[in-house]
C-alpha cells in the first residue's frame, strides 16, 4: 500500500512539473505585441486576480494617474516571496481624475531579460494596445528601483 502512495505522489509531482513547464512554454517573449496578445486574448488580464491587499479601483500616483486597478496572473499571485517566479505579470490600468482609462502598464518577469532590474520587461500601452515605451525604460527602472528589495513591485508587500 505504501508503495502505491509513493508512485501516486511521484506521478502527481511529475504532472505538476510538466504542467508548469507547458504553461511557461506558452508564455510570450519580451515583445510588446506578443505580450499584448497574451494579456488581451490568450489569457485576458481582466479575468485575473487582484493582490489580496490591493483590490479594485484605488487612488494612484503619477506617472500612473489618479486611479488604478492592478491585476496579476496566477504565477504572480502564487509568488509568496521575492523574487517572483518567472512568467509573473502585473497589469495596471491607469485612470485620470474622471476615471477614464488612459494607459495600461505592464511588468512581465522574463528569465535573463534584465538582471539589473529583476528581469522585468516593462511596457506602457495605450488603451487600444499601442506600445511606447517598452523594454527597459529608464523611467520605469529608476522609479521601481525604489522597491528593489520587494522585487521592484510597489503595490504588494511580499514576506
Amino acid at each position: 500500500m505504501a508503495h502505491g502512495k509513493k508512485i501516486t505522489g511521484f506521478v502527481i509531482f511529475c504532472l505538476t512539473i510538466f504542467m508548469a513547464a507547458t504553461a511557461m512554454a506558452k508564455m510570450p517573449g519580451p515583445d510588446p505585441k506578443e505580450l499584448w496578445e497574451h494579456i488581451t486574448k490568450t489569457s485576458p488580464y481582466t479575468q485575473w486576480k487582484f493582490w489580496d491587499d490591493h483590490k479594485g479601483m484605488l487612488e494612484g500616483d503619477e506617472p500612473h494617474g489618479s486611479f488604478h486597478k492592478v491585476y496579476v496572473n496566477d504565477i504572480a499571485y502564487g509568488s509568496s516571496s521575492v523574487p517572483l517566479e518567472y512568467g509573473a505579470i502585473e497589469v495596471k490600468e491607469n485612470y485620470n481624475k474622471k476615471e477614464k482609462l488612459m494607459a495600461i502598464t505592464v511588468m512581465y518577469k522574463v528569465k535573463g531579460y534584465n538582471p539589473e532590474a529583476g528581469d522585468w520587461f516593462w511596457v506602457r500601452y495605450s488603451p487600444k494596445g499601442k506600445a511606447k515605451p517598452y523594454g527597459k525604460p529608464k523611467g520605469c527602472v529608476n522609479c521601481h528601483s525604489g522597491a528593489a528589495d520587494n522585487d521592484f513591485v510597489f503595490v504588494h508587500e511580499f514576506k
